[in-house]
């Protein structure tokens, strides 16, 4: 177990409100209530999940983690722009929804999934009213930046605000508009890509952090590929205040991951870690499949968040059969282990090790 001692504590730790600097990252399809209280319980920030989940829903799940934990914990929402559903979309939309109800068929799932007009893209301003309502005190944000009304709504109320960059370029629009801390995240991390864009882009993070470095002076929490002690403190030295782990908790007894999702990380190994659009329309790394081998050498990809909506149904209806070719099963490039003990036990012996190895095998505390 971790030690509290100086070496920890920084500016980070300080706003924040936490004992480590260590933010438990936020996994759609993975994250729990019970994850988020882990990480409190182990003196690190707890980050649930909202992605564009719909206003109702986030309340119902920060409710959850209020009855877990009285530690700070952060909210995370996607602030992507919402295509226009024109013509030409709802043409595209048809086809793919044809082409992928086909190919589950064909491997015995059978799914009917949305019409187009069934689907109910959420605007993150409609979930910002119901976080302020809730009283978030900390909310963090990828796939772009907060508008300046946004952001001025929530600073007002005191509200805390982590954005996400995988170039300099976007670490510098978010300290221009005034976010208090920059995750920056490399391209080796598990899950969705924060970049602004859709489009592919990305540097290997300890290459990518001193350059952001270089060109804030925002404080920095770094995300991709953390799996031990020497990667930790490498992020530290590189000009992070601190880091994110996510894959590391893949495996952990309050992941919501399915044995049998777990037994397939298990298995794989780093040819089977691919960066994919198939399932959501957006670049995220994970473990490739036949689904994703097939819609990538398709032209039945819609842009996000149309291919989420569209292949949820299918995603959902193969995880409650343990079908592992049609699920989304989001890890990062690193050879994390994947423990299966509780996120307090994984984050604590990270952070002993990375003691242990700051001091030589010697406890600096």
């Amino acid at each position: 177990m971790a030690t509290t001692c100086s070496i920890w504590e920084n500016d980070l730790t300080r706003m924040l409100g936490v004992t480590y600097p260590v933010v438990q990252a936020p996994m759609m399809g993975v994250t729990t209530p019970e994850m988020v209280a882990g990480a409190g319980m182990a003196g690190c920030l707890g980050s649930i999940s909202l992605g564009d989940l719909p206003p109702e829903d986030c309340i119902g799940l920060i409710r959850k983690v209020h009855k877990l934990t009285d530690q700070p914990f952060a909210a995370n929402i996607f602030v992507h722009e919402i295509p226009e559903l024109d013509s030409r979309l709802e043409q595209e939309y048809k086809a793919a929804k044809a082409f992928i109800e086909n190919l589950a068929r064909q491997h015995e799932l059978y799914v009917q999934l949305p019409e187009v007009g069934e689907i109910r893209p959420v605007d993150y301003h409609e979930q910002i009213d119901a976080l302020v309502a809730e009283g978030i005190r900390i909310l963090s944000f990828t796939f772009g930046n907060l508008d300046a009304q946004s952001i001025d709504r929530l600073k007002e109320k005191g509200v805390l605000l982590i954005g996400t960059c995988t170039t300099p370029d976007e670490a510098v629009t978010l300290e221009k508009s005034g976010i208090d801390i920059i995750c920056v995240q490399g391209i080796e991390a598990g899950g969705h890509r924060g970049s602004f864009g859709t489009e592919m882009s990305g540097t290997e993070g300890f290459s990518l952090l001193p350059r952001v470095r270089d060109g804030v002076n925002t404080p920095l929490i770094y995300a991709g590929g953390i799996c031990d002690g020497s990667t930790l403190n490498m992020a530290r030295d590189l000009g992070a205040q601190g880091v994110q782990v996510g894959s590391l908790l893949l495996g952990s007894e309050e992941s919501a991951l399915e044995p049998f999702e777990k037994d397939r990380l298990l298995a794989a190994d780093k040819t089977d870690v691919v960066l994919t659009r198939s399932f959501s329309g957006r670049y995220a790394r994970g473990i490739r499949n036949l689904f994703t081998d097939t819609l990538e050498k398709s032209p039945y990809i819609l842009p996000y968040p149309y291919q989420n909506k569209l292949t949820s149904a299918l995603r959902k209806l193969a995880k409650s059969v343990n079908h592992t070719e049609f699920v989304s099963i989001w890890t990062g490039q690193a050879d994390y282990g994947y423990s299966g003990g509780t996120v307090k036990d994984i984050m604590e012996a990270l952070l002993s090790d990375a003691e242990g190895v700051r001091a030589g095998g010697r406890s600096e505390c």
